[in-house]
């Protein structure tokens, strides 16, 4: 039995009504295509969405046609009197039927034209092979904005959750609904997570969230409790934990993006997640006197101790008398304009990946629904009504069969998320009008406040906001952020938040079939990091968690990060040029244990390979580049950890702790910049392990600067990043800011970076002889050490990081750490050289993949 089809053609979409066999029952349906999607609706001006095939890269061919994959192609039938054609993209399928040869020519070609002939189309491979092209090349909205720590970044997130009118999303590895976006958390109670969810849900607002399924013996962050929490909240909130490990057979990897989209027109993407631990001020405190800004977990240190329990979040998991919190440092961005729309697109093609996969009929599992301005006329271009019943008919009977479902069951309406891709609602003009945040000039007045900040009292400061015209929301004063283009040294050169700049964006990514039900596995990237490095002119600067990587004749590490910043240095070295790598990354890995403890494999395994990428072996960058460059090395290529100290307590004792760096950034030549989730390690880089989004900023706003004392234009975005991050490592203030506007000059890079790093490292060692450190080689030698200042003192830190009474000269320790300056100090090359760090037999980690811990 079959319908005659009713179609339409208006502006870019085509839209066809025709019959859908599902148990033997036909049911008219109305399919949708557009660029970039192919969607069945039950009704052209309902929501009610059957299915939808999301157009992605599709593989290249290779050789020999018969292996093409085509978006959609001619089914031969049975019946002589039947024609079909299939529509298939990643994992999904769909056949439809007509009586019509000439209609399945149209529709294949109508399919073809729809994905391919736009440039910018997603079926085209961009640069990078990334799924989004290049955005901001004109004048279309794309802008971007960065956020320095936790404080800054969750306040802007939390704002635009506060103005969200019709739809949220929000993934990431680990989601606390009990995470303060405000501190302090007493004065500050609707911003916490759930409570902001509970207000926009009771408002409308459609908010999708999207949960990592950890292993559970291997992961303490029990999504399932986050889950059950969530969906407690108000029917609005709809949420999904991914993957199933046992049916997916995914095991090893996970899902690590960090992404939070608000009504398609800002979304946030960077290194923090909505998790405790996670927020910090630039001041990086190792206590919390008095306790009001990180209530019960969120006082949190994986170095000491996991929490066992999620239940009780306001209560305790660490003795804040005996031990610090772990500082965060963190890099953030938002993004407006079309590049926010292709990160929405992709948290869309995630959720309907994991819908299919996790729950195509589970009533406990919400279906997901497109909003209002999601429906037919939306598709179309049009706002006004249609007149699709008086449309005459053209003769084409066509029908959909059952196997186009995979789901099992017709009855149930199966909805899923519709990408929003109007032509022209999103002019650069709307951008500016929604969401309006611009918090640089906000954050030039926090941060002189929050510098001098002693008490909860002090926050009511930081809490002031005003109305604009338009209705929203915005930080600021009545301060021009024009004063990024100055020469003048101020206050404004360092903030915590960056302006709003115009900027091309390319949002890039590691996907692959089991993470986002792709084609093909993307690792856009890993390919992105190499392209930046070799074509860098004057420097590289790199955050991030880990630093894994190899070289080209590496047979275990596979990503070739490490190699492409050998070679760079090999060029400036033939070439003699001044250039320049300085990467920043974590003192200690950040999980559980004593390094000789039992239980500290993990820790030690990680230690092993970012050695063995660093300094320790043939595949190491220093050794290589020691045999050829000898003590020039270090003119080229060093490395860094941060680090704090701090009283616990009115009267408890000083302690020190790592800065924990999470950031996943890097700048080059002041110009270019990316920012994402993504480790320098193959977990993130390779694509078909964990899933991950960054985003590509090259600069279209320049101001005057230097390198190695010449004239340079330097990129609005990049350059405020880096003086803000290097001002904060350094601990200058405004009026020092001249001292590294020049990036690579002696002056900046050996007479102050590298000195400041050597003195504050050394003064640690004095005073607290804290782990790591160049003299300790052995776990014995840690051992030692371990019980000497046990028996000083009674107790320490984990990492050895409580100070004594008294130094050597009767010196208190208070006075000697007057000398640190910021919190930059140097890498200890020489921790642990004697000892090999990979698991024993006796250890569990000794049995686990390896590519777990790489």
């Amino acid at each position: 039995m079959v319908q005659h089809l009713n179609h339409i053609r208006r502006d870019d979409a085509d839209v066809g009504c025709f019959m859908c066999c599902c148990r033997n029952n036909w049911q008219k349906v109305w399919a949708v295509l557009k660029p970039g999607f192919l969607a069945l609706l039950e009704d052209p001006f309902g929501t009610k969405l059957l299915d939808i095939i999301v157009f992605d890269v599709l593989p290249p061919l290779d050789g020999d046609k018969k292996d093409q994959v085509l978006l959609a192609e001619e089914v031969k039938e049975r019946n002589p009197l039947r024609y079909a054609f299939k529509v298939t993209c990643g994992n999904r399928s769909a056949k439809i039927r007509t009586t019509s040869s000439a209609k399945i020519k149209d529709w294949i070609s109508a399919i073809y034209n729809a994905s391919q002939k736009p440039i910018e189309g997603w079926c085209n491979p961009h640069r990078f092979g990334s799924f989004a092209p290049q955005r901001g090349l004109t004048d279309d909205g794309s802008q971007a904005q960065w956020f320095v720590d936790g404080q800054v970044a969750f306040e802007a997130i939390a704002l635009s959750i506060e103005n969200a009118k019709s739809e949220i999303y929000v993934t990431g590895w680990w989601l606390c609904p009990e995470l303060y976006l405000k501190r302090p958390f007493h004065s500050n109670a609707a911003s916490r997570l759930d409570a902001l969810f509970e207000a926009k849900a009771k408002e409308g607002v459609k908010i999708y969230i999207l949960i990592y399924k950890e292993v559970a013996i291997a992961l303490k962050i029990n999504s399932l409790y986050s889950q059950k929490r969530l969906l407690q909240i108000h029917e609005n909130v709809k949420v999904l934990r991914y993957p199933d490990h046992f049916a997916a057979g995914i095991y090893l990897w996970s899902h690590h993006e960090k992404i939070v989209v608000v009504d398609h027109q800002i979304c946030f993407l960077g290194g923090l997640d909505l998790c405790f631990g996670r927020y910090d001020t630039i001041e990086h405190k190792v206590s919390d006197r008095p306790p009001f800004i990180w209530p019960g977990k969120d006082y949190y240190n994986p170095r000491e101790s996991e929490p066992n329990s999620w239940v009780d979040t306001m209560t305790d998991e660490l003795d804040r008398r005996k031990y610090p919190r772990m500082p965060w440092h963190d890099v953030h961005c938002a993004l407006w304009g079309p590049p926010c729309r292709d990160v929405a697109r992709h948290f869309v093609q995630r959720w309907n990946h994991a819908k299919r996969n996790k729950a195509p009929n589970e009533q406990t599992i919400p279906l997901l629904m497109p909003q209002q301005h999601m429906v037919l006329p939306h598709y179309m271009g049009r706002s006004q009504e249609l007149d699709i019943e008086n449309k005459p008919t053209d003769g084409n009977p066509i029908g959909i069969t059952q196997d186009s479902f995979s789901y099992g069951s017709s009855s149930q309406d199966i909805q899923f998320l519709l990408p929003q891709e109007a032509d022209d609602v999103y002019s650069e003009n709307v951008n500016n009008k929604l969401n309006g945040l611009d918090l640089r000039n906000h954050l030039d007045h926090v941060n002189n406040a929050r510098r001098t900040a002693d008490s909860a009292d002090d926050f009511d400061l930081f809490d002031h906001q005003r109305e604009n015209s338009t209705g929203t929301t915005s930080f600021g004063s009545d301060m021009s952020d024009e004063g990024c283009d100055s020469q003048e040294v101020s206050r404004s050169d360092i903030s915590q938040v960056g302006p709003r700049t115009p900027c091309s964006c390319q949002v890039i990514r590691s996907v692959s079939p089991w993470s986002g039900g792709t084609s093909q596995t993307e690792d856009s990237i890993h390919k992105a990091y190499c392209s930046l490095i070799e074509n860098a002119e004057k420097f590289i600067y790199i955050e991030n968690q880990f630093f894994i990587s190899g070289l080209s004749d590496d047979d275990v590490i596979q990503n070739r990060v490490l190699e492409a910043l050998y070679r760079r240095i090999l060029r400036a070295h033939k070439e003699e040029t001044c250039f320049r790598v300085i990467v920043v990354i974590p003192l200690l890995p950040g999980f559980q244990g004593r390094l000789d403890d039992y239980g500290a494999a993990t820790v030690r395994v990680i230690m092993h390979w970012q050695y063995r990428t660093i300094s320790r072996g043939q595949n190491s960058i220093l050794h290589n580049l020691g045999e050829l460059l000898g003590p020039k090395t270090n003119d080229y290529i060093s490395f860094y950890g941060l680090r704090t100290y701090g009283r616990l307590g009115d009267d408890g004792p000083i302690v020190t702790s790592q800065v924990y760096v999470h950031s996943k950034v890097m700048i080059v030549d002041d110009r270019i910049t990316i920012i994402g989730s993504s480790n320098i390690n193959d977990r993130s880089l390779l694509g078909h392990r964990d899933s991950e989004i960054g985003v590509l900023i090259e600069d279209r706003e320049f101001v005057e600067s230097k390198m190695n004392g010449e004239s340079w234009s330097a990129g609005k975005f990049a350059n405020s990043l880096r003086l803000s991050l290097w001002s904060e490592h350094l601990g200058l203030h405004g009026e020092e800011i001249s001292l590294i506007r020049d990036p690579i000059a002696d002056s900046t890079y050996k007479d102050l970076w590298l000195a400041t790093a050597k003195e504050n490292a050394q003064i640690y060692q004095d005073a607290f002889s804290c782990v790591p450190n160049d003299s300790i080689h052995t776990r014995y030698a840690f051992r030692q050490s371990m019980n000497s200042w046990k028996e000083k003192f009674g107790h320490t830190t984990i990492d050895l990081g409580v100070a004594p009474e008294k130094l050597d000269g009767n010196i208190p320790p208070m006075e000697m750490m007057k000398r640190v300056r910021g919190f930059l100090v140097s890498f200890p090359l020489q921790f642990m050289c004697h000892e090999d760090l990979r698991p024993m037999f006796s250890e569990t980690e000794f049995y686990a993949s390896p590519q777990v811990f790489y």
